[in-house]
């Protein structure tokens, strides 16, 4: 337990930049914008409004009008977008990190270093593992509950400056509540990014060159070539299985919350709108995030997760070269 506590230390003070400060600058962003915003809007006496998902006006108005449940919920959504935004940046973080992490040692021949050490294989490629499934992903929520709890002083003297009490403000927001409920989606984010993180550590030990070519290439090639033998009137995998079963869950399993709309392409457009009209803060209700787990589609995709890191972790103690 000691030689794995170390590995993941190992891990995060490695990658740190990526697993830290990318949602830290991203989160201060955000929050340097909402300032500026709210300093443009009391310098002009515009009425615009800032809107982080949601309008900061409107929030304003209902606290001061009474509609402490509707300024709830939408501060609630304001905190899903504090959320959100770091977890775009993740994805992009960790599906560089995953495509690197047994390849870059074996391409600055580190590896040997490492292989002389009293760690196995498999220590070092879970370590690996769970650094993606957890570890980042806990890092970027408590970055952004941080910056929500930031936005929420920040709200507080802004509306108090109105003749808004700021206490029934922070009243109508549920930080733990919220913080809880966000908590409790990495383990199932973790599940369904499996077949994702597998399958990029697999070409990470696997190929002498260009990791990402391997990793991305193959699966769209093979989504063309189906869809091809279906204009051709040939045996073919059904077009949107290929597309959200096999590309989407190869490529983008990691990104957090892509289960909500069962793995396909259209996540983003979908949770976008689940944002805006508040139907997201019932999707992330415990009972139904677990009932992914109730799913063939999930436990297809933790099985062939669990092939791919068995195959890079044989990998890993036979594959020491790369291309020169």
């Amino acid at each position: 337990m000691n030689t794995f506590s170390w590995l993941l230390k190992r891990e995060y003070w490695e990658h740190r930049g990526g697993f830290f400060w990318t949602p830290f600058w991203i989160t201060a962003t955000i929050l340097i914008f909402t300032l500026l915003g709210i300093l443009w809007a009391e310098i002009h006496g515009s009425r615009m409004g800032v809107n982080i998902g949601v309008s900061l006006d409107s929030i304003a108005q209902m606290v001061a009008s009474g509609q402490i449940e509707n300024a709830g919920k939408a501060l609630d959504v304001a905190y899903l977008s504090f959320a959100m935004v770091p977890c775009i940046a993740l994805f992009f973080v960790l599906f560089f990190y995953l495509l690197g992490a047994l390849y870059d040692d074996r391409r600055d021949r580190s590896v040997l270093f490492w292989k002389s050490l009293p760690v196995g294989d498999a220590a070092t490629v879970l370590s690996k593992v769970v650094s993606a499934m957890l570890v980042a992903p806990l890092l970027a929520l408590l970055v952004s509950t941080a910056a929500y709890a930031l936005f929420l002083v920040l709200m507080s003297i802004w509306v108090s400056f109105h003749g808004v009490n700021p206490f029934t403000l922070l009243a109508a927001s549920h930080p733990f509540s919220m913080f809880g409920r966000m908590l409790l989606t990495i383990p199932a984010d973790a599940a369904w990014a499996l077949p994702t993180i597998g399958w990029l550590l697999f070409w990470s030990a696997f190929v002498r060159s260009k990791p990402f070519l391997w990793a991305v290439i193959l699966p769209v090639l093979a989504f063309i070539a189906n869809s091809w033998m279906g204009a051709l009137g040939l045996p073919n995998i059904d077009r949107s299985v290929m597309l959200n079963d096999v590309l989407a869950r190869l490529l983008f399993g990691i990104v957090p919350g892509s289960w909500l709309s069962e793995g396909g392409f259209g996540w983003i457009n979908r949770n976008a709108s689940m944002l805006q009209n508040g139907v997201l803060l019932e999707s992330l209700a415990p009972a139904r995030v677990y009932a992914l787990f109730g799913t063939a589609r999930m436990w297809i995709g933790v099985v062939v997760g669990a092939v791919l890191i068995a195959a890079a972790i044989w990998l890993r103690g036979r594959r020491i070269e790369t291309a020169a």
